[in-house]
């Protein structure tokens, strides 16, 4: 079928007199600037076409490539401009750390973060660990040291207190978001 943006002039070829109605990309390097051809060159004109003709493995390899990402410039993830900005992710489960990436310098990847050591402690926790897993040990605590469990008893009601302020705590810095840096 004839293109319908066809500029109603005869064939580009020379010497052809039929009308121009299908286009054809004059080169690989401007795509968008055509030839008009008639039905019966520009077949052979698309049976002669090769895009790569007079490129080196290379430069094949290197549009293939490109081609992948619809020309757009791509790069490995944390690699544009430097380093990923760690403040900017939120992992409640820890599985970057889990993973052996962090923010922090010098900490290993299977070491609770220091704020969180004496927290993790005072509810009996080891680290990783899961807000399902300081629910359930904070309720056990509660129940077991609850004044009303101990008839009243001033140092079972002292020991609460530390468990709901370590709970606390831990509640706070596995569900809530970190900060953006600004």
């Amino acid at each position: 079928m004839p293109d319908p943006d066809a500029p109603g002039c005869n064939c580009d070829l020379p010497g052809c007199g039929a009308p121009g109605e299908y286009r054809a990309p004059k080169s690989r390097s401007h795509l968008t600037e055509y030839w008009w051809f008639c039905l019966e060159h520009v077949r052979a004109y698309n049976a002669a076409w090769d895009f790569y003709k007079g490129m080196s493995p290379g430069e094949i390899e290197a549009q293939l490539r490109a081609d992948t990402a619809w020309q757009r410039p791509s790069w490995p993830l944390g690699h544009l401009g430097g380093r990923i900005d760690e403040t900017l992710l939120h992992d409640p489960l820890h599985v970057l750390n889990a993973a052996g990436f962090s923010s922090r310098k010098g900490a290993r990847p299977h070491e609770a973060p220091s704020e969180m050591r004496a927290p993790l402690a005072t509810l009996g926790l080891s680290w990783p660990v899961t807000m399902t897993e300081v629910k359930s040990r904070y309720k056990e605590l509660a129940k077991r040291h609850h004044p009303d469990a101990n008839n009243g008893d001033r140092a079972s009601e002292e020991r609460l207190k530390i468990i709901n302020l370590a709970y606390a705590e831990l509640r706070s810095r596995l569900t809530e978001p970190r900060a953006a840096a600004g």
